[in-house]
């Protein structure tokens, strides 16, 4: 009688490998990081990333596409905690700033953009993570129009240079390094979005009124004067 071996119970999920190989690269960057490095930090044998991932660049593509299959979910995740969709398109574009403690980890998380214009594969989800974000940012605009919080306009033009700044942001925080880069790319997006903003209808001017006519003053009565 054949006996079926029932496969070991991973107690680390590919999820769980992802999220600290996402730690390590932001320590080492995508060129040098090792599956020995990412096994470490998962507290795993470099065998298994092997078996899951089976390359480094294997393990590089999947931690790619966990992120671009993020992006709708963090959209969601900044309209729900955001009654105004203005506050919440701003939060949405300053994510990537809450996830970033330094330069070096920009300068390393940057380091993609090489693979993401040189290879195939990566520029396919480069491409699908570009545009959901646009779709992510367009739509809030959207929301910010019909709620008036911005007047109309242009909303998927805009949506494009949200994202242009705000990562352009990003990048001259890190050269120039003045504040929280949270603060930096948030004051760019609004300074952006301000002429779009409705200006306060100013208080009503009275209309100007002809000045009230002073009654005249009838001339004081001499009392008769009293004879003996």
């Amino acid at each position: 009688m054949n006996h079926v071996v029932a496969p070991r119970p991973r107690t680390v999920s590919d999820e769980e490998i992802l999220i600290a190989a996402h730690r390590t690269i932001a320590r080492l960057g995508p060129a040098r990081v090792t599956l020995a490095d990412v096994a470490s930090e998962a507290r795993l044998a470099p065998a298994t990333l092997v078996q899951r991932f089976g390359s480094k660049r294997g393990l590089l593509l999947a931690l790619v596409e966990l992120g671009v299959n993020g992006v709708d979910a963090c959209f969601a995740d900044m309209r729900a905690a955001h009654q105004s969709p203005l506050a919440a398109l701003v939060a949405a574009a300053t994510e990537m700033t809450r996830q970033v403690k330094s330069p070096q980890e920009l300068a390393n998380g940057l380091a993609f953009l090489q693979l993401d214009v040189s290879d195939p594969d990566f520029h396919r989800l480069a491409v699908k993570n570009s545009r959901r974000l646009h779709a992510g940012y367009k739509a809030l605009l959207d929301e910010a129009v019909e709620a008036g919080e911005l007047a109309p306009c242009d909303t998927a033009h805009l949506a494009r240079t949200v994202g242009a700044v705000s990562g352009g942001s990003l990048i001259a925080w890190a050269i120039m390094r003045d504040g929280p880069a949270e603060h930096w790319v948030r004051e760019d997006l609004m300074m952006l979005l301000a002429p779009y903003r409705p200006r306060a209808e100013a208080p009503a001017v009275p209309s100007p009124r002809a000045p009230a006519k002073r009654p005249r003053r009838q001339a004081a009565r001499r009392a008769p004067e009293r004879r003996d």
